[in-house]
This record gives structure tokens, C-alpha cells and sequence, in this order.
């Protein structure tokens, strides 16, 4: 049961740090012009990226913190302070959006880095990765990365449909709601970081 909670608190975390309704308005951005086919051989591209990079940030935490001698608890504060400041643009809706050649391979850069995965997610991952102890945790971890990345390759793949039902203002509106739980997980990794260093 122990296992479960984790399993799901951490898949619930990734899904808010996907910002996945942020990165569909990008995503149809980018792919305006693209056959269906196209964009969705690109949305299984972003999100084999963005698994990857998850995966490896979670497993290479500890050497990161290990090679530069930085605590947790400072990586907690200094995280959450940078994921605090991504989250107020969704919140007010000021995102803006991608520039992109046609030719250009945008599925790792810029969707998969900065898009999804970007520096407050970078960081907040490396602190999970920090926190996660043993080699169940680890794999359960993973599993939770695969599973929110199968949620955001569903979003993106259905991203026609969706804008269609719920309308540009609806993805602001779930953009925005977004923000809010990433500014309150952001406040939690500020708090959590400065208690445990006093």
C-alpha cells in the first residue's frame, strides 16, 4: 500500500511538472501546418525525450549533488524557487509561444527541452531522484515517469480534439490551474529545504 502512495504521489508530481496543457499549446504551435501523421510521429518523439531525460535525472541526482557539493537542501530552495518563477507566467497566461523552421527537428529542442522538461523541472527532478532511497523506490520512480510521459503522449496525440471541445481559452484556463499546484509544490520544496537546513 506504502508503495502505491508513492507510486501515485510521485506520477501526480510529474504530471504537474509536464505541464502538459502548457506544452499542447505549443505543441499545435509548432505542428499548425503538419499532416496528422506528421504530428503524431512528433508527439511519440517528444515524449520518448522526455522519458529519457527524466529517467536519467532521476538516476543521476546524486552524483550531480555529489560532484559539486551542493546539499539538498540547498538544491531544494534554490529548485523551488525557480519553479515558483515558472509558474507565475502560467498562471497570468503570458507563456509565450515557439518560432520554429520547418526543417528544423524540434521534438528534443525545443519541446521535449525546454517545453516539458525544462530548468525548474530539471531541478525538481534532481531533488526527487535525491529524496528517492532503494532500489524499489527507484523503479517505482521510473514507473511513474513512463506513465505521466503516456498521459502527455495521449494529450498531444488527442491535441486537436481537445482544443476543439474545450477551446483556446479552456487550455489557458487548465494552463493557469496548473501554475497553481506548481507554485504550492514549489512552496512546499522552499519550506522542506529551509526546515530541514535549521
Amino acid at each position: 500500500m506504502e508503495n502505491l502512495l508513492f507510486l501515485f504521489n510521485t506520477w501526480m508530481k510529474f504530471m504537474f511538472l509536464f505541464m502538459p496543457f502548457f506544452a499542447l499549446t505549443m505543441f499545435l504551435s509548432v505542428t499548425e501546418d503538419y499532416s496528422n501523421e506528421k504530428r503524431n510521429g512528433l508527439a511519440m518523439h517528444v515524449v520518448l525525450a522526455v522519458a529519457g531525460l527524466c529517467i536519467g535525472l532521476l538516476f543521476f541526482g546524486d552524483i550531480v549533488f555529489a560532484l559539486f557539493g551542493i546539499t539538498l537542501d540547498a538544491f531544494r530552495v534554490g529548485a523551488g524557487a525557480l519553479l515558483f518563477i515558472s509558474a507565475i507566467p502560467l498562471v497570468q497566461g503570458k507563456r509565450g509561444s515557439l518560432s520554429v523552421k520547418d526543417d528544423e527537428d524540434v521534438a528534443i529542442v525545443p519541446l521535449a527541452m525546454p517545453v516539458v522538461v525544462g530548468p525548474a523541472t530539471i531541478g525538481a527532478l534532481l531533488v526527487l531522484g535525491g529524496d528517492i532511497s532503494g532500489i524499489t523506490q527507484r523503479v517505482l520512480g521510473c514507473v511513474a515517469v513512463v506513465m505521466a510521459s503516456v498521459v502527455l503522449w495521449v494529450i498531444l496525440r488527442m491535441g486537436t480534439s481537445i482544443k476543439n471541445r474545450v477551446g483556446g481559452r479552456g487550455l489557458r484556463v487548465m494552463a493557469r490551474i496548473t501554475g497553481l499546484v506548481l507554485s504550492a509544490l514549489a512552496a512546499q520544496m522552499v519550506m522542506m529545504g529551509i526546515k530541514n537546513y535549521f
